[in-house]
This record gives structure tokens, sequence and C-alpha cells, in this order.
């Protein structure tokens, strides 16, 4: 499999009133095409910098990110925010919608700054999208209009309107309930099985369990992962989240 990320040595460190935090601390992984992991660790253990470094939404301070072989360290911001745009997606715990524009606009909006397509394939491309996601209904409602389950929903469409090599996702399903939560981590799977990779940050084994490998962080490091394969069967999610717990109590979790 192609490797899409290769990260090496990778440290991140804030200067705070002349302190140094070092957030991140000598952190090496592959991500490689059609994978899906998961990063897990406590709260302040680096995880959500972690995910916004390998993007590239944030620079590190010492190391290499290879981006399809392409060192972020040799791109100046505007190379790295056309990266993003074309070729990286991106969902929050915080959707981050328009509140000007409604649902189907939303959506539209980075294919149309994209300009890899006309904006008649664009359109065509996002309410297929939303057809599959079963969110056609709610193109024309505002953001305030629909619930939390289909909001999520409508920001994953956005996050592939240009068609990403990897999608990274930080606590996706932290703000819905557990039945839109688990309609989210579904269609996650769908769009990892259609061949994107994904880089999912989360506090939850059952959100995790959906993932092929789990890596677990603390103070800044990488302290262990788990492989757990591809998920073959929703009946298996039950017991890969009990294989995590298990695994999580070990790590002193």
């Amino acid at each position: 499999m192609e490797t899409v990320i290769d990260v090496k040595g990778l440290c991140k460190t804030y200067i705070i009133k002349k302190i140094s935090n070092n957030v991140l601390r000598n952190i090496d992984f592959i991500l490689r095409e059609g994978e899906f992991i998961t990063i897990m660790g406590p709260s302040g253990s680096g995880k959500s910098t972690m995910l916004y470094t390998v993007s590239g939404m944030d620079r590190a301070t010492a190391g290499d990110i290879c981006f399809l072989g392409k060192n972020f360290s040799d791109m100046n911001d505007k190379e790295l925010a056309r990266v993003r745009l074309v070729s990286m997606g991106f969902i929050f715990q915080q959707m981050y919608m328009m509140r000007k524009l409604c649902i189907l606009d939303n959506i539209l909006l980075p294919g149309f700054h994209a300009g890899l397509k006309d904006r008649k394939q664009i359109r065509e491309e996002a309410e297929m999208l939303m057809r599959r996601l079963g969110i056609m209904d709610i193109a024309e409602n505002e953001i305030s209009e629909v619930s939390g389950g289909q909001l999520q929903r409508a920001c994953l469409c956005r996050a592939l309107i240009n068609h990403p090599k990897v999608l990274f996702a930080d606590e996706p399903t932290g703000a819905l309930n557990s039945k839109a939560a688990g309609e989210v981590v579904n269609e996650l799977v769908k769009v990892n099985r259609d061949g994107t990779a994904i880089m999912m940050v989360t506090h939850s084994a059952r959100v995790a369990a959906a993932s092929d490998r789990v890596i677990y962080l603390i103070d800044g490091h990488i302290e262990g992962s788990i492989e757990l394969g591809k998920l073959e069967d929703e009946a298996d999610l039950l017991q890969r989240e009990r294989q995590i717990n298990k695994w999580l109590m070990d790590q002193g979790w």
C-alpha cells in the first residue's frame, strides 16, 4: 500500500512567557493508503496537536512530515493551504459551518475554492454525497434548522467534496448523542472502505472500535498501539470495544 503520511521525529513546542511546553516529543508513525487509525490518550496528551501538526494546520517545531512523498518543511503556507484544500478533508467536534450559507452551499464552498471541476460538476458531486448520506432533504436549510447528526453528516460531505486522499477527524462524535454518533461512525467506515485514509482523535473506545489501529498517546509521545484489522461486521464492534478498553487499562488509562 502507498504511504500517505510518513512522520519522523515530530516535535511540537509552544513557548509561553518564556517557558517551553513540549507538547509532542519524537513522534514516528506512518499512515498508509486506505488505513483508518485512531489516536487516543488522556486529556492534554497532545492528540489534537498531533492531528493539527500532521495535517499541516500547524507547523512542527522539529522533525519531518511527508505527505505523498513531499515534505511539509519544503512548502510555504500557501502551498500547504492548497494541499489541505485539494488532498485532505477535515471534520471536527465543532462543525464550523458558515451561518449565512445553507447546508448545500456550505458543502459546495471548498469545491468551488479548489476549482478542480466546473461548478455544475461540483454541484452534482455535492448532491450525490448528500443523497448517499441521507441528507438531500435538508439541502436548502440553514444550519440552525437541522439536528447535530445531520449537521455532522453535512460536514462529512463538505470534507469529501474534493475526493481527499486522507480525512482528519477531531472528536467527530463528541457533540452528538449515541444514535447520531453511531450513524457518523458508520459513514466514516464506508468512506474508508471506498479508499480514503482516516486519522481520527477520540476519547471513545466505542468510536475507536471502527478503526484498523489505535495509537495511545501520553505526555506527547506514543506509548503503544494495537492492531484491530478491518471491521468486517458491525456485530464485532462490541467485542472490539472491549478489547480496546482492556488494552487502554493495561496502558494505564
